[in-house]
């Protein structure tokens, strides 16, 4: 497969939108992923069935940290670097041991994989968990990073090592970390916001919003995510960090309203304390993303929300507001 590019994560939300996309667009894709069980292996499977028919995909699976990566990453033109240990509340607690693991050492070690072969360029998921509470919004990628979470804390720490590997002193790899703020759309994971409302709505059971759901978020549809990290594959960026948001900041209480309205359902909503690790407000400056990507948002909020309740209410076999 000389020539191809490689997905890691790709059993997952994001990667398995990637590759799907990869794949449409003429490429060989070498997919890894390590399956852990933070959510149901069901729900991956079914993200790998299209990919898994393809002749021009080929799945890998094993864990990034202990797997000897250099056969698949040799020719290839871009690794697209999506695996990771998700989750903010999770982060806490004895649970960190698997952050540092998925998130830090993985990504060492990829990294390692990469510059012995000499891959040209790595485009590797961040978060927008790296801000933490920052002062002002929309944050721009030269605000402060102090996190608020575990899970924030590992994602800085790869977005780090991924930059420190595209030194001319370590490798002539080129380095792109794009910083996603709150991505969704259909295959969104099971412990996500939208899910967990939709699924709640549709099943005519409380919604639990912890805060007092004036926070503020900024939610990028996944179609958008995939197209931001299709750009970073030819942008002339080196060793970059950019953020990729949605377009706009909304607050919690205005999304149910559009959950809704996607459903048709009339939500229970019940307010609970705040979680540790809950940024109170994100929001994506992304000047930088069109400057050197050509990147802008293309799917707005309430298009993108329909169209998740939608994947929802097929998968539960529900008739939904589409329908």
């Amino acid at each position: 497969m000389d020539g191809h590019v490689v997905v890691t994560g790709v059993a997952g939300f994001i990667g398995s939108h990637l590759a799907e996309a990869l794949l449409a667009e003429g490429h060989d894709v070498v997919g890894i992923d390590a399956l852990t069980p933070y959510y149901s292996q069901a729900d991956k499977r079914a993200n790998l069935a299209r990919l898994t028919a393809q002749p021009r995909f080929r799945l890998v699976t094993g864990d990034l940290a202990v797997l000897y990566l250099d056969p698949w990453l040799e020719q290839a033109s871009v690794v697209f670097h999506q695996a990771a240990q998700p989750g903010v509340r999770a982060s806490w607690g004895a649970d960190f041991s698997l952050y540092v693991h998925h998130n830090v050492l993985a990504t060492q070690q990829l990294l390692e994989a990469c510059a012995r072969v000499g891959t040209p360029r790595l485009v590797a998921a961040s978060s927008s968990s790296v801000y933490g509470d920052a002062p002002s919004y929309p944050t721009t990628e030269e605000s402060t990073t102090r996190p608020v979470s575990p899970y924030g804390v590992t994602k800085l720490a790869s977005e780090h090592l991924c930059l420190a590997y595209a030194h001319p002193a370590v490798s002539s790899m080129q380095v792109v970390t794009l910083r996603y703020f709150t991505v969704y759309g259909p295959r969104q994971r099971p412990d996500m916001g939208f899910h967990r409302f939709l699924e709640a709505a549709y099943g005519g059971k409380p919604i639990t919003v912890y805060g007092d759901g004036e926070q503020t978020r900024d939610f990028t549809y996944v179609s958008d995510v995939v197209r931001a990290n299709l750009l970073a594959m030819t942008a002339p960026i080196h060793a970059e960090a950019v953020n990729i948001g949605g377009g706009r900041q909304i607050a919690l209480n205005e999304v149910l309203d559009l959950i809704a309205a996607a459903t048709g359902r009339k939500l229970r909503i019940r307010y609970e304390p705040p979680r540790p690790g809950d940024a109170r407000h994100t929001g994506a400056d992304t000047t930088r993303a069109e400057a050197l990507l050509g990147y802008r948002p293309e799917v707005g909020l309430a298009d993108g929300l329909a169209a998740q309740a939608a994947w929802q209410a097929e998968r539960g076999g529900i008739a939904s507001r589409r329908g």
